[in-house]
């Protein structure tokens, strides 16, 4: 799946920031937007971080009372 699919899912259950440090690394906060709950990923890639975020969305859906 390619990042801009895998970011179209994440943006439907998520409000996201991305912000990059003087390091170079790339943090991506994202928010629930049923539970406001926050998980924030850090990678020098920014394609590390949208998989991160993918794979903890999909986690998330997969918990029960979700």
């Amino acid at each position: 799946m390619k990042n801009t699919t895998k970011l179209k899912n994440i943006l439907q259950l998520y409000t996201i920031v991305l912000d990059i440090d003087e390091d170079d690394n790339i943090y991506l906060t994202a928010t629930n937007k049923r539970t406001k709950s926050t998980e924030t990923f850090i990678d020098k890639a920014y394609t590390v971080v949208i998989r991160k975020a993918f794979s903890h969305m999909l986690k998330e859906m997969k918990m029960p009372g979700q």
